[in-house]
């Protein structure tokens, strides 16, 4: 892996529990009951977090850009989540909800020289975040920056976190993973429960003709396990992944990086100490970010 591919897998580990924080944090959760959304499912309020940068999307456009979710699950929320809130609403809540739960995190960190330089550097790798063909991380850089440092930092990581998301869809689709074999494979290769994607809407019909379809192409064998060709499939798509994912890191260097990554120890550390991020996601994060903490 080259240098600055190693920098892009590394602050991957590091942005992405931050990002992520939205999606879980109960401060977050209580921000999207106040707006009217279910929060007794993750699904409603966690797609008019992550769409409402692109506007009032139809299911056809959150499908396009999510990619691993089953259209029919999609369907079931999006555009309904917009007679709930508009996405100027949801976007200032977003903000709301992330001011509240990194307060809850941080507490007078939030104030420190710290986290100031933290969202300066990120803030830096982001405006670096090439747009093209990117439209999550392109709709994320059209919002306006906060001003407060912590939101700062985290809408950064968003951007950062969204421009490495739709290069990895580049990627499967590169290696012709369709979005349900793209979990599939995911699993087969131990990186997370296959039970973990129980929520992301495919029937059980679904998820066994993406694997008979892996087993035709010799990436799986039939008991679910990866072969080696499905293994080495799967780390040239996340080779690939990192390699259009290095120019935010290019541009800031080497040692800006590492700052930034030092820099984030703390607010990780109080993440994953809360307790509410979950143990896998779909990028296998958790395990990796505590390395990348202690490293």
């Amino acid at each position: 892996m080259s240098d600055y591919l190693s920098v892009a897998r590394r602050m991957w580990h590091q942005i992405e529990p931050l990002h992520a924080t939205l999606y879980f944090a109960p401060e977050a959760r209580q921000v999207a009951s106040d707006l009217g959304y279910d929060v007794a499912s993750r699904w409603p309020s966690y797609f008019a977090w992550r769409t409402a940068p692109l506007g009032p999307a139809g299911p056809e456009l959150v499908a396009a850009t999510f990619y691993s979710f089953s259209p029919r699950l999609i369907a079931r929320h999006v555009p309904g989540i917009w007679a709930t809130a508009d996405p100027p609403k949801v976007l200032d809540a977003r903000l709301l909800a992330m001011d509240r739960a990194l307060t809850a995190l941080l507490g007078d960190r939030l104030s420190s020289g710290q986290l100031a330089e933290a969202a300066r550097l990120a803030r830096q790798a982001a405006e670096n975040a090439g747009p093209a063909a990117r439209p999550l991380a392109a709709a994320n850089l059209d919002l306006p920056w906060p001003d407060a440092p912590h939101l700062v930092l985290w809408q950064a990581a968003t951007v950062l976190r969204e421009h490495r998301g739709d290069g990895h869809l580049a990627a499967l689709l590169t290696f012709g993973l369709d979005p349900c074999e793209a979990l599939v494979s995911f699993a087969a290769i131990g990186a997370a429960p296959a039970a973990d994607f129980g929520g992301r809407g495919w029937s059980a019909q679904e998820w066994s003709e993406a694997r008979h379809r892996l087993v035709a192409r010799g990436c799986m064998t039939p008991d679910g396990s990866a072969t080696d060709r499905g293994r080495q499939e799967r780390e040239a798509i996340e080779h690939m992944t990192d390699r259009l994912a290095a120019g935010p890191w290019r541009a800031l260097g080497h040692s800006r990086a590492e700052r930034l990554a030092q820099l984030l120890k703390p607010v990780l550390a109080a993440a994953f100490e809360a307790g509410y991020l979950p143990r896998h996601s779909t990028l296998g994060i958790k395990t990796a970010a505590f390395s990348a903490m202690h490293s």
